[in-house]
């Protein structure tokens, strides 16, 4: 169960409010942001800087960032985030045409030619970014440079770093996943091994099913 349960999305007008952008871009208010609004503060300065962050500055895409964000939460090993970007990148465009095969293949974006050069050295970034900024060696850094200008670049690590406390955060409260999110987990990413584990539903958690 949660280590703190979320406020309910119409508890009173301001979350009200916060739901509606994060419906726009998930279809639901996440639980994360309801549980940050038990100090509205935080979840305010929250999604002000994911608004930042997430935003479509250029050539490092809408859909791109949460492919980015995913493979940074794989790296973290937190499986409410790997639901969440995955569902996230396929509405902002990944689960259409041809290209709904890439949110198979970000598993295995090394080999995969349906990422470019320069989405493989951000997603290596990545990684390695989010298993430990140290990880980040003067190789990873001189390729990603090859392929990203400075403001794109910074971009990229924006996304990282807003994963990295995102989490955290969802982590050390074993978040609960919402219905739609866990049903995307588990259409993208079963095959691949990931399972809702501590942020399944306490209503499935009750019946046993996954």
């Amino acid at each position: 169960m949660p280590l703190v349960n979320p406020l309910p999305a119409d508890h009173d007008a301001e979350i009200a409010e916060l739901a509606r952008f994060f419906e726009g871009t998930l279809g639901f208010a996440p639980n994360s942001v309801l549980t940050m609004m038990r100090r509205p503060a935080i979840a305010r300065a929250f999604t002000e800087l994911n608004r930042a962050v997430m935003s479509n500055e250029g050539r490092v895409t809408s859909e791109f960032k949460r492919l980015v964000g995913h493979v940074a939460s794989r790296a973290a090993g937190c499986r409410y985030c790997e639901a969440h970007t995955i569902r996230a990148a396929a509405r902002f465009g990944a689960a259409e045409g041809a290209d709904a095969r890439r949110l198979d293949e970000v598993w295995s974006f090394r080999s995969s030619a349906l990422f470019t050069a320069a989405e493989r050295a951000a997603l290596e970034f990545a990684m390695a970014a989010a298993a430990s900024p140290g990880e980040v060696d003067a190789a990873i850094g001189h390729e990603l440079r090859a392929h990203w200008n400075d403001g794109e670049i910074v971009e990229i690590t924006g996304v990282v770093a807003l994963f990295g406390f995102l989490n955290r955060w969802n982590d050390a409260m074993a978040t609960e996943l919402e219905a739609p999110a866990a049903a995307d987990g588990q259409r993208w990413l079963a095959t691949h091994g990931w399972s809702a584990g501590k942020h399944q539903s306490t209503a499935l958690r009750a019946t046993g099913d996954e």
